[in-house]
């Protein structure tokens, strides 16, 4: 029984942890151009993951922001540029 609900309670945590994921996702935007070197939220065209954008600015590193606040940040931009 005690086993039953440990695993019942971490399904739940799952599933609750995944649509709270969901909905941040569409309040968020990619915002291009404004990582630091090696803060960028994922890959690049020149890196494959997280965290290894090679240069301050880098047109196509990109970090997730809030909805609407990228055209407020200097050097921000929707789209990616060739670097």
């Amino acid at each position: 029984m005690k086993t039953t609900a440990i695993i019942a309670s971490a399904l739940i945590a799952a599933v609750a942890v995944a649509g709270t994921a969901s909905a941040q996702d569409a309040k968020t935007e990619k915002c291009f151009g404004v990582a630091k070197a090696g803060k960028n939220d994922c890959q690049t065209a020149t890196s494959s993951c997280a965290g290894t954008s090679k240069k301050d600015g880098q047109t196509d590193a990109w970090l997730s922001v809030p909805a609407g606040a990228c055209a407020k940040i200097v050097g921000g931009s929707l789209t990616s540029k060739k670097s």
